[in-house]
């Protein structure tokens, strides 16, 4: 034994590191695709990510913690009122037949949905 066992150590080690191959991406990077990508698809995805932050325009909204006694025609009466024509209304029930107290709105033009939202998200509807 004339090697320190630090030296065996260290040894070891550079073997190991060498018997793997080409550098090991990180997790991230696996995930994400970015080691070994040509710049040009780089740049196409940056400017990909810039133009979908912007909000696209929606028709479909879901209204989420009904009162159990609000009805179809009650939804629709508000949301043509306040925010535009509707396609059509859906509330969803139980096997029971009791509300779940989540509808779906589909309005009749796009970013009526986006007007919906902006107007009533965590909102009260009726004050109480």
């Amino acid at each position: 034994m004339d090697k320190s066992l630090d030296d065996i150590v260290a040894a070891s080690r550079a073997s190991k590191l060498a018997k793997r191959g080409p550098a090991r991406r990180s997790a991230r990077a696996q995930v994400l695709g970015t080691i070994g990508t040509p710049p040009a698809t780089k740049a196409r995805i940056a400017n990909a990510s810039k133009t979908s932050s912007a909000p696209q325009p929606v028709e479909k909204i879901v209204v989420s913690n009904l009162p159990p006694d609000v009805n179809e025609a009650q939804v629709k009466e508000l949301f043509q009122t306040t925010v535009g024509p509707l396609r059509e209304v859906n509330l969803h029930y139980d096997a029971n037949g009791r509300s779940k107290g989540v509808a779906s709105v589909v309005f009749q033009k796009k970013g009526d949905g986006n007007k919906a939202y902006q107007q009533y998200n965590n909102r009260l509807i009726d004050g109480s």
